[in-house]
């Protein structure tokens, strides 16, 4: 009988023809099972109800692990990871929220998560809905002055219900003096930085009590490959 770990490998290997992205999809493999295995409140069951926890994959050009882990929880079968990159699958280069089950936006343009992710939390609020929104980034996002923007807009509004995990591997191309945390602190986020390979302190990270302001996870996890983008 195979081992979680083995199951989750196993699948990944069926998603082939993109290297140009595999490092981007790797690094988010052990962020996307800690979130999905033990913190966000989302199955197949009650996809479709309006108190679920939203997942979205704003680093949308590195599919591959979020189909990994969509089929490993049974929101897609693993038989459709086979088609991707293939004429008619609904598993496209970029996911797309009107073909795969489970998938909350479609993504793949750098900048527009995070921005949906503050609107959705800000619903949630309005409806007195207790649902998290947690939105997945990558390093290189950050040249996008939208993230920017939003990132003041959610520490002034106190939206405690919204969680940015960033995975960051050192590759963006501006930064900024004192690194992605100081970043977000300065606009009064709650933040955290954990080794992204790390699932307790990635869990411990993410359970933790907001305290009135919007939480972000910088999760550091080094490129696999020389150069890889975020």
């Amino acid at each position: 009988m195979q081992t979680t770990e083995e199951t989750i490998k196993s699948l990944f290997a069926r998603l082939t023809g993109d290297d140009k992205h595999l490092a981007a999809a790797t690094s988010t493999l052990d962020v996307l099972w800690v979130l999905y295995d033990r913190v966000l409140n989302v199955s197949p069951e009650n996809i479709d109800d309006p108190d679920r926890d939203r997942f979205y994959l704003s680093k949308g050009h590195g599919p591959m692990a979020y189909y990994t882990m969509l089929a490993a929880k049974g929101f897609i079968e693993p038989e459709a990871l086979d088609t991707w990159r293939t004429w008619g699958s609904p598993l496209g280069m970029h996911p797309d929220r009107n073909l795969a089950p489970g998938v909350e936006i479609s993504a793949g343009s750098l900048g527009h998560g995070l921005p949906l992710g503050v609107g959705t939390a800000l619903a949630l609020r309005a409806q007195g809905r207790d649902a998290r929104v947690v939105v997945l980034m990558g390093d290189g996002e950050f040249d996008e002055g939208s993230n920017h923007e939003t990132m003041a807009i959610a520490g002034r509004l106190g939206l405690d219900r919204l969680t940015a995990v960033v995975i960051d591997n050192k590759t963006s191309s501006l930064g900024w003096p004192g690194g992605i945390a100081t970043r977000f602190a300065t606009e009064n986020w709650d933040s955290t930085t954990v080794n992204g390979r790390d699932h307790d302190a990635l869990y411990e990270a993410l359970t933790r009590e907001p305290a009135g302001r919007p939480q972000v996870v910088v999760a550091e996890v080094l490129p696999v490959t020389e150069g890889s983008a975020a």
